[in-house]
């Protein structure tokens, strides 16, 4: 047996404390006081710590007072808004039961809504007492002027997400500030909300802005957790991107945002936290209850000994099965949305939130506490559908109401586009929003997330200059990384002079984005896959904090070219429900009339019968999309997406429309410019080149009386 450690404090209080409340968890404000809650069911004695916040010395410390059930309180009389607090907490301390209460470790408040400073790793300052290397919690309050600006409540049918980082969108952008850039208020500085609006993205997704710390592995190579899925806390926005207060300087971001119609999306992280495995820090969680707060297995060959269960790759898992994480966890979720006006979440490693007894579950508590939930239910939810643990891969398994990142459509398109070859029966279910997979009746259309990019893995433009990662920057000898990349350099690896090369990886660009907007789902567009950015061929730079990462915004010209092509594609999504929200005749998600149809025909002009799907080496189609008058069933509203993956040029006979003599070409990627008027109308035939597809339309237009 492990005997509890017993320390005295080292500092006399002059604060005054009472027994205070256990009905709210964190630091609430009172007109003379404030209240403090925590949950911690197996200690002997919690401390409170106060510092200044100046050089954060400890000022205080006060023993909690009042216990109920699981959960230690205390009210304490004169303390303001801005006041620095941490807990220590007394009990077991034996790591091969799970208990790893230690006085000695400065613990931040699990519900603390706000930090002194970032949380940097430090071995020296950690060991013995942990005070000096410890973010201190804050007691803040809510008030923030929202200017009476609302939500912008955007339809999923009209979603298009855009998705970057707070510091490295706008930490090279010459037009922010100097003090701004990498920063919250950088990123809703007027001239990138003009960009943003100018793009025509509705929904902004931002990586990780939840207090993280970078791993101690990191810290020892030089390098840093850049992109922040490694979570210290659930409430407080980090303050690396603030210039002097994360939370009001994040809801300035927010209001800025809503003012001019865009979302915010924050991909969260509740899967693991920083604290690691059996060598990892104690910085909140564990020291509070660790035997509850994560997973654990039994080690049968050393009794009593407990190891963490590792379903995310990241040293622990979070245990959601836990009531009081649940509550935790939600009220996170709820507190972004009320307080901080967010408008919807990303999931990092969904599957592991759903897991019970370990085993993912459909109907789990984590599902039903969303669905019920009548601020929660409202927002936009989306999975990643998977994690690493048993049964991990869980792809079409979410509740309906969620959105979920669909690998199969970016495997697929990437696939098709680099001439693979029997994918074309595939390609079609993914072009259509994948009912396959999200199925009819039951998941709405725009339940696929479609994505080409993800912050992890190739941007576009490396996509199509590398045929292999490389990653020796992240010092693990290039073993890191996704090795079934589905890329394709044109003919030289990395940057090259060679123009017809560069052409070559300019039109394959321009198949792949024009092949995402056009899908039926919700489109997810990485940041700068837009202008050409590059990670020099890092698939997986989560460590890297510098110009490998950041945006460049010294716009090269073929890439101005391809930011208009960009603008295009959404511009031309938005315009018809046949390119962002189709129903169909055998889909009854919705119920009203129906009214449109799609149509599948081979280069001849004829309908795809079961041998021409079946041709493993076909590479071509034409899909015919048609949106029908309700009372009249004539044809008012017609597009003709033509494809050609094949290294060779096809002729195309355009299928009989009545009503239709003459189609308009919206665009072809074989050409790099707008297409002039001329060129734009078409009539019966259509050459299509090599590697390249096109989108023709046709819309009634009444005669004037």
């Amino acid at each position: 047996m492990v005997k509890s450690i017993k320390r005295k404090p080292r500092v006399k209080s002059t604060f005054e404390i009472t027994k205070g409340s256990a009905k709210k968890l964190g630091a609430t404000v009172e007109s003379d006081g404030v209240n403090f809650a925590v949950y911690s069911p197996n200690a002997t004695k919690v401390e409170l710590c106060f510092f200044n916040d100046t050089t954060e010395k400890e000022i205080g410390r006060l023993t909690l007072p009042g216990k109920k059930g699981r959960v230690w309180h205390g009210f304490v009389k004169g303390i303001k808004v801005g006041q620095l607090y941490g807990y220590r907490v007394y009990g077991e301390n034996n790591p091969h039961i799970g208990q790893l209460h230690d006085p000695d470790k400065l613990l931040l408040d699990p519900y603390t809504k706000a930090l002194s400073k970032p949380m940097v790793w430090n071995e020296r300052l950690y060991k013995g007492d942990s005070q000096s290397m410890m973010a201190k919690s804050v007691v803040i309050d809510s008030d923030f002027d929202w200017q009476g600006i609302e939500k912008p409540q955007v339809p999923d049918s009209d979603t298009v997400i855009y998705e970057t980082h707070v510091k490295g969108f706008t930490q090279l952008h010459p037009d922010v500030p100097e003090e701004q850039r990498g920063t919250y208020l950088g990123l809703c500085h007027p001239k990138v909300i003009k960009y943003l609006k100018d793009l025509g993205i509705t929904s902004l997704q931002l990586m990780p802005v939840a207090a993280f710390m970078s791993e101690p592995r990191l810290k020892a190579l030089g390098l840093t957790n850049y992109w922040g899925y490694n979570p210290i806390n659930f409430f407080s926005p980090e303050p690396r991107y603030a210039v002097s207060n994360a939370v009001e300087e994040f809801k300035t971001l927010v209001r800025e945002m809503h003012k001019n119609g865009i979302e915010i999306i924050l991909d969260v992280v509740f899967n693991h936290s920083a604290e690691a495995d059996e060598a990892g820090p104690i910085l909140s969680f564990k020291g509070f209850d660790n035997l509850n707060f994560y997973l654990f297995e039994q080690d049968g060959e050393h009794k009593n000994y407990v190891r963490y269960v590792n379903n995310t790759g990241c040293g622990n898992s979070i245990n959601l099965d836990n009531p009081y994480v649940l509550q935790m966890v939600t009220a996170s979720l709820r507190y972004w949305v009320e307080e901080m006006q967010v408008d919807g979440f990303r999931f990092d490693l969904a599957v592991s939130l759903a897991r019970e007894g370990n085993e993912f579950d459909n109907y789990s508590a984590f599902f039903k506490v969303l669905f019920q939930d009548p601020v929660l239910s409202q927002v936009k939810l989306i999975a990643e559908p998977w994690d690493i643990g048993y049964g991990g891969y869980r792809l079409g398994q979410f509740p309906p109401n969620w959105h979920e990142c669909n690998d199969k459509f970016r495997d697929t398109v990437k696939g098709f586009w680099i001439g693979d070859h029997g994918l074309l029966p595939d390609l079609a279910t993914r072009l259509m929003g994948s009912r396959d997979v999200f199925v009819k009746g039951f998941r709405s259309i725009n339940t696929s997330v479609n994505y080409i990019g993800y912050h992890d893995g190739f941007t576009l433009e490396d996509l199509v200059s590398y045929n292999e990662k490389h990653n020796f920057a992240n010092c693990e000898e290039n073993r890191d990384g996704h090795n079934h990349n589905l890329s394709f350099n044109n003919g030289i690896e990395g940057p090259t002079h060679d123009k017809a090369i560069r052409k070559s990886r300019e039109k394959h660009k321009r198949n792949l984005l024009a092949t995402l907007f056009l899908s039926q789902g919700t489109p997810h567009l990485l940041a700068g896959d837009e202008i050409g950015r590059s990670q020099l061929g890092n698939n997986n730079a989560y460590c890297q904090d510098n110009t490998i990462s950041w945006l460049n915004w010294q716009i090269k010209s073929e890439h101005k070219s391809q930011l208009e092509f960009v603008q295009k594609l959404i511009k031309l999504r938005h315009s018809s429900a046949l390119l962002h929200s189709l129903s169909l005749d055998d889909d009854t998600y919705y119920g009203n009339a129906l009214s449109h149809h799609v149509f599948w025909f081979t280069e001849l002009g004829q309908p795809m019968a079961d041998s021409d799907w079946n041709q493993g080496d076909r590479q071509h189609i034409m899909i015919l999309m048609t949106s029908t008058d309700k009372k009249t069933q004539a044809v008012d509203e017609a597009f003709l997406l033509i494809l050609n993956a094949s290294n060779y040029s096809k002729e195309y006979q355009l299928p009989v429309l009545s009503h239709v003599d003459k189609w308009q070409c919206e665009f072809d990627t074989h050409v790099d410019t707008y297409l002039s008027s001329q060129e734009k109308l078409v009539e019966n035939r259509y050459k299509l080149h090599p590697k390249s597809m096109s989108l023709l339309s046709w819309r009634f237009k009444p005669e004037a009386s």
